[in-house]
């Protein structure tokens, strides 16, 4: 199969409709085999009932429904197990993303052999609101990540199936998604500036909140990508460092305190020595990280299992 098409949805069951029948008429035009999974995150609308509709018109319709909601990145997650196309495309369900970008997003990954090309939203259709706390936030991406790319968050993806295959998607983690490639050794990441629509039916999901978020995943997956699995090199370091400066402060402070008394000094009492709390905070902190990269190292292996808790109806 040449294409599998990951459509996340919530609520959106005025463009399912449209959407598909878009999706179906470019794929024909360019003679292009081709799925597209919809992935219901726990719509409270009628959407479910519209994909199955849309099942019976169209076999290459597979679904997938959530009991509620879990968001878009454990939707892309159970999508991308289910897809089958040598490439992947994601896009949202609401119209934003235009279908006829698709052909274009396959050619760059099968023949100038992109591993992951990303959409850029050139000129939007979005309030002053969204617009400028994304460009914050790719800015940092761009700086943080060494990702050269203006819309990290852009939903129209193009994945070679073997990227999507290989990364696993969870939290909010789908802003991140060149990040998460780059870590798996996906590093051939391109981009092409993709037409931005208006919203035709509905609202947006997504507020203002996910400038905060987005941006503490990005340092969350910053840490698991470098010390995920050796957690150990960071806490333990950073303890054995605190430990020594500690342990320094006390035998500093205690061999002054000896040659004090051997030479009849007056001195301070120990305990009376602002360093000598100081050291000691020190140690106890330098202890406890020590301890707790050894317990992480004991569990570091055990996330494999964090996608577990989705219900899901799979309808193929």
């Amino acid at each position: 199969m040449d294409i599998s098409v990951v459509v996340p949805s919530f609520n959106e069951e005025e463009s399912l409709p449209e959407l598909t029948a878009w999706i179906d008429r470019v794929m024909k035009a360019h003679n292009l085999s081709y799925e597209v999974w919809i992935i219901d995150d726990g719509s409270t609308d009628d959407s479910w009932k519209v994909v199955q509709q849309l099942r019976e018109k169209n076999p290459n319709i597979k679904a997938v429904k959530f009991q509620r909601n879990y968001g878009k990145s454990p939707a892309l997650y159970v999508g991308f197990k289910h897809v089958s196309g040598d490439v992947v495309i994601t896009m949202d369900a609401d119209l934003q993303d235009s279908p006829d970008e698709i052909p274009e997003l396959y050619r760059m990954v099968k023949e100038d052999g992109f591993d992951l090309v990303s959409g850029w939203k050139q000129k939007r259709h979005d309030p002053i609101g969204k617009t400028l706390p994304s460009k914050f936030f790719n800015a940092v991406t761009r700086i943080v990540s060494g990702i050269k790319l203006h819309d990290f968050n852009c939903g129209l993806k193009a994945y070679r199936q073997n990227v999507v295959k290989s990364i696993e998607v969870y939290g909010d983690m789908h802003r991140h998604m060149p990040l998460l490639a780059k870590w798996a050794g996906f590093k051939n990441i391109g981009e092409k500036v993709v037409e931005h629509r208006a919203r035709k039916y509905g609202y947006s999901k997504f507020g203002i909140s996910r400038l905060v978020t987005g941006f503490l995943d990005l340092l969350s997956l910053m840490f698991v990508g470098q010390f995920g699995k050796r957690p150990m090199h960071l806490f333990g370091t950073l303890g054995t460092l605190m430990f020594l400066v500690g342990l320094g402060s006390l035998l500093y402070i205690g061999s002054m305190k000896l040659y004090a008394l051997a030479n009849g000094i007056p001195k301070l009492l120990v305990v009376e020595n602002p360093w000598f709390y100081i050291g000691l905070t020190s140690m106890v902190l330098g202890t406890v990280l020590f301890v707790t990269g050894f317990l992480a190292e004991l569990v570091s292996r055990s996330s494999s299992d964090r996608n577990n808790y989705l219900v899901e109806q799979v309808m193929v």
